[in-house]
């Protein structure tokens, strides 16, 4: 029976969810080895407790997710001393980082092991094969080295979320208390994290999950995933749920299904969706999620132009014009919309990058226009290594090049590049990602986020009174005056980068 860290390491997107990906690698092992949780987003010193448990001897092996960007700062540093301390310890790394790049990974010297894709089946697997010695090229969603090769095994299929065994959230409680991660939103005072599915049915080129996925996607049954919410809200008082599915609007079946349970529950809930996906669905099922707590959704626009959107492999059959239908529809069932945009897709002149980054902007003032309730989530485009893609073959035509040392991803700008605020892209220029910055400011200032319910109400009277001139003649450059009222004054959340919760 192998002893093993599940380590969650910080990130400000995630301060207050349950760590449910550490959890769902703790159920695929529980009562088949000892383990033991670290969460660094509620550890003053992560280290110091990790340092403890591998101190006092018999753990084996140290497990960690991790995502870009804020996660990197923790699981780079921490499996670098774990290799020269206890250079016996076998690290392994999960998450959609260590599955994209992971030969920095692995090439560092500081990971044994990625699990590529989801570990159900793969983590205790490995962990078998490591108490026998046995071989390892039958576990499948398994990376490793070697003889100084890198083995990349074949994807296993998704398995039925039916047949996974419960998240341990009694088990979770008694390293931390769960009532922790119920934080107060706009959507609740004590909102709760869960993800009732896996992967995704479509092929974005600039999606981080595709080359993990492939176009595949498993839902927990609505039965289920209504237990398990029920479940949090009578043994720990949640009133609100976010769902951090990949897609959580799949399927209007089970979607309908799910809102036909909850919605005697008085229990607020948000998910992320394809807009040409929820447009099928019918009005009465809109009525119906709305009855029973959905406020917002996310969406990914992503773009103002059709051909970009076909040229991103975005799929489907979304479009600029069912995009701003679309947002008067939601309108009439009172339900947010929030439209995700990148700004600055290359092109073959920085001349039309330009041009494509203005047409987005008109583009949005409009869907304010149409629907001023939809809240807008500005990105600027990073790529991913989606190798074969139309999209990423231009990238690298333009020279960009991700870090081939896993170490020189703790640099300020890569640190950054996951969140899509500060790029490395050759097309931008500094000009652009001025724009870009400056109109994000002017939109927030004119039409502060719904989610940020800390500020009052004469507040946001005065920050739309400063913008409004900014906003009507598209004067975006240096908004010194909005960006210091919501950073000093306001502390503006932003919650493509904080999320929806509240200290």
């Amino acid at each position: 029976m192998s002893k093993v860290i599940l380590f969650n390491p910080q990130s400000a997107r995630a301060k207050h969810r349950i760590p449910n990906s550490i959890l769902q690698v703790a159920a695929s092992i529980h009562g088949l080895h000892k383990y033991v949780l670290v969460d660094g987003n509620l550890e003053n010193d992560p280290w110091k407790k990790i340092e403890q448990y591998l101190s006092k001897g018999g753990f084996t092996v140290f497990g960690c997710t991790v995502m870009p960007g804020p996660q990197l700062k923790q699981a780079i540093p921490f499996s670098e001393r774990i290799r020269k301390k206890f250079p016996k310890v076998i690290i392994v790394w999960g998450g959609y980082f260590a599955s994209n790049q992971y030969k920095s990974v692995l090439m560092s010297g500081c990971v044994d092991f990625v699990v590529n894709g989801p570990g159900d089946e793969t983590f205790p697997q490995l962990l078998n094969a490591l108490e026998k010695d046995a071989a390892l090229d039958s576990i499948k969603n398994l990376i490793y080295t070697k003889n100084g090769d890198i083995v990349k095994t074949p994807q296993a299929t998704l398995i039925d979320q039916d047949l996974l065994p419960q998240l341990p959230y009694e088990n979770l409680n008694t390293f931390y208390p769960l009532k922790r991660y119920l934080g107060k939103t706009f959507l609740g005072t004590r909102t709760a994290s869960y993800h009732s599915s896996m992967g995704c049915p479509f092929t974005c080129s600039f999606c981080a999950v595709v080359p993990i996925y492939n176009a595949r996607w498993k839902g927990k049954s609505a039965a289920l995933v209504y237990q398990d919410i029920k479940y949090l809200k009578s043994n720990y008082g949640a009133n609100a749920i976010e769902f951090h599915d990949n897609n959580f609007f799949v399927s209007e079946k089970r979607v309908l299904e799910f809102s036909s349970l909850i919605r005697q529950e008085n229990i607020s809930w948000w998910g992320e969706g394809r807009i040409d996906t929820v447009d099928k669905y019918k009005d009465e099922s809109l009525a119906l999620m709305r009855e029973s707590g959905c406020r917002m959704i996310f969406f990914g626009a992503e773009t103002s132009n059709d051909e970009l959107l076909k040229k991103i492999d975005k799929g489907g059959t979304q479009s600029v014009i069912q995009m701003k239908r679309f947002a008067a529809r939601l309108k009439q069932f009172d339900i947010i919309p929030e439209y995700s945009f990148v700004l600055g897709f290359p092109a073959e002149t920085n001349a039309l990058v330009a041009k494509q980054i203005d047409q987005d902007i008109a583009f949005i003032k409009e869907i304010k226009e149409i629907n001023p309730a939809t809240e807008i989530i500005i990105y600027v485009y990073s790529p991913v290594a989606t190798e074969g893609s139309e999209m990423y073959t231009a990238v690298k035509k333009t020279g960009f090049r991700f870090p081939e040392k896993l170490s020189d991803w703790l640099s300020p700008v890569w640190l950054n590049f996951d969140l899509r605020k500060n790029p490395l892209t050759p097309w931008l220029t500094p000009a652009m990602i001025d724009k870009i910055k400056g109109f994000e400011t002017v939109l927030n200032a004119q039409f502060p986020t719904v989610s940020d319910f800390k500020i009052s109400t004469s507040q946001k009277q005065v920050m739309k009174w400063l913008s409004h001139v900014r906003y009507k003649t598209n004067f975006f450059h240096y908004p010194y005056e909005l960006k210091a009222l919501q950073k000093f004054w306001l502390k503006y959340r932003q919650p493509e980068i904080e999320g929806f919760y509240s200290e």
